[in-house]
This record gives structure tokens, sequence and C-alpha cells, in this order.
């Protein structure tokens, strides 16, 4: 097994991606390892090839990324921090290309969703792409006059593309939420400011579980502000759950509102304790 590697930090996608911006904005000094799925973002981190991995979770129109709740269990890593990146697409094109020669715009799914009202006002018609640096780098490579492709800025430098309209998306908020990940976890001081606890959880095929799993966060005053549901293994009453709080493990609160939810749960698996980004409080 290589040595780990401290000064870099892997992503999915290709170089200029939302992801790969999220790294350079969080850590400037680091080198960016660009990845062609989640698997093997995490693989990277794990096998040592990386420190760090930036993960988008959701998103403020768009909501989840899809899959990526059923990836983290069982990544082996840990979150260790947070952060809110704001997303400005551009309307990206070959040189020389105007903007009514295009009837086609390429990019990742999520990107076309967040700028799908944009897309219809212009009249051209989304197709999606595995991600949106991707295709830029493809539009770059393979030249097609009626073909253009939602992405970044950096996208735009980085594949000498021209950029025919800026703030694509539809919502001036628009903004992707990451948690960055590590092989170890980390237990932040619970005087140094809020923390944020991430966890799974499956409750017991019996009536009125879940209820009962969420009363011991309403009773102990545990703030839950992400409770999200998803099937596990292709079965319709196997659903696993992935919940934020506020607070830290140890707090008296939230112990015991673990501890209830642990009574009627068949598996609680907490996937870090990390400080919370100041950013999750500013009004978007």
């Amino acid at each position: 097994m290589p040595s780990p590697s401290n000064n870099i930090i892997a992503y999915q996608g290709q170089p200029g991606a939302n992801s790969d911006m999220a790294c350079h904005t969080v850590y400037p000094d680091m080198e960016t390892l660009p990845c062609a799925s989640f698997e093997d973002v995490f693989a990277a981190v794990r096998d040592g090839h990386a420190r760090l991995a930036m993960i988008p979770i959701e998103n403020s129109i768009a909501g989840r990324v899809a899959d990526i709740h059923h990836l983290l269990p069982d990544s082996h890593l840990h979150i260790i921090a947070e952060h809110f990146q704001p997303v400005r697409y551009l309307l990206l094109a070959n040189k020389g290309t105007k903007i009514e020669d295009l009837e086609y715009v390429f990019s990742h799914h999520q990107s076309l969703s967040q700028c799908r009202e944009s897309l219809r006002e212009l009249g051209l018609t989304p197709m999606i792409h595995a991600d949106n640096a991707g295709a830029a780098k493809d539009l770059a490579e393979k030249p097609v006059p009626n073909h253009g492709a939602l992405s970044s800025h950096l996208a735009a430098e980085i594949y000498d593309l021209d950029i025919l309209k800026r703030d694509m998306e539809d919502h001036s908020h628009n903004t992707t939420r990451f948690i960055i990940m590590a092989n170890e976890p980390i237990d932040p001081e619970q005087d140094q400011g809020p923390i944020v606890t991430s966890f799974v959880f499956q409750v017991r095929n019996v009536p009125a579980a879940l209820y009962k799993a969420m009363g011991g966060f309403a009773t102990n005053g545990v703030n839950m502000t992400k409770l999200e549901s998803y099937m596990i293994n292709g079965e319709f009453t196997a659903t696993q759950f992935y919940a934020d709080i506020e607070g830290h493990p140890s707090d008296t609160s939230v112990r015991l509102a673990l501890e209830e939810l642990g009574f009627f749960s068949r598996q609680v698996k907490v996937l870090g304790v990390y400080p919370a980004n100041p950013q999750r409080y500013e009004t978007r």
C-alpha cells in the first residue's frame, strides 16, 4: 500500500468540476485528484492516494445527490467537515460560436435541473452527461457547431471555451453542500461552537417504530436538521434513514436521544461528528 499523501484531496469528476472548485476554495494549497466515480474517491483515500475526499451531498435547488446516501455507510470514511459552495453555471461553447447557433446543451443531470428555466427560455435542449466539466472537456476535444455545455468558469479556462452566458442557474441562492471525509474521525471540542452529528439508521419493522425512534430527539430538545429515507437492497420494507442533528454525542441531551433511537432501531451508524460551518446558518 502506498504511503498516505498529506497534500492531496480527491473528488469525483473532471478538472474544472464544481467539486474541483470546492477543493480549491477550502484547501487552496492542496493538490486535487479527479476520480471517475464516488467509489473511486473513497478508495483513493482508503488506499492512501489522497488524504481527504470532497463529496457533494445536497443542493439547495436539486435536492440530494443521487446514490450518495447509499454509498456513505460503506465508504469506511468519516465526515470531518462541511462546506457550502455557491454554484454559478456558465453556458460554454467552442470559439466563435454564437448563442443562436446552439441547439443542445450537455451537462450533469443535477446541473441541468438547476438551470431548467434558463435553458427553456433560450430554447435549448438539455442533454445528460456524466459530469459538467466532462461535458466541457468533450466539447473542446470534439467540437460540434450546435452543441454547448453548462459548466464552471474554471472549466472554461481549462478547456479554452467561450462564455456565451453567465449565471445560468435559475435561483441566485443555488448552493451545494459538500462533506469532507477522511480515514480517521475527529472529536471536536464541545465548547468551540456548534457541532453537527451525522448518522444513518434502520428502524425495527414494527408499528410506529419511526415515530418512537424520533421521540427521543423531541423530548430531549435536540434539533434534527436533516432526515431522509431511502430503500436498501431493493426491499420496500427495508428503509434506511440519513440524519443530521445539532450537538455532540457526549452532550447529555444527544446521548439520551441516541440511546432511545438505538432501542427502536436495528442499526445506528455515526458517519461523523464535526464543526458546523457558519454558512449553515446564513439566510440564502
